[in-house]
């Protein structure tokens, strides 16, 4: 299994944030949610989702990782909440 995060990070309609990655060579769109967003960093004020994300870029990716290599994606979507933030 290949992952390789490629990007942008763009905002999503939700507040979140959308990063691309490759699976095996197909697109997935990685949905961090504003919460996850908010949990990942509980103690600095939240403000532009994008800078924050830019921030804690290697956590949050990380977090996404785990989650593709389980196999967790659907219809070329990841999902990753506050939940998956959980270190293991």
């Amino acid at each position: 299994m290949t992952i390789e995060f490629v990007g942008p990070a763009s905002l999503a309609a939700d507040g979140g944030v959308i990063y691309i990655a490759r699976l095996d060579g197909k697109e997935v769109q990685c949905h961090f949610s504003y919460e996850a967003l908010e949990d990942i960093d509980p103690e600095t004020v939240f403000g532009d989702a994008l800078e924050h994300f830019s921030k804690h870029q290697l956590m949050l990716l990380s977090a996404a990782e785990k989650k593709l290599l389980k196999g967790l994606t659907h219809n070329g979507q990841l999902q990753i909440n506050s939940s998956d933030l959980t270190l293991e």
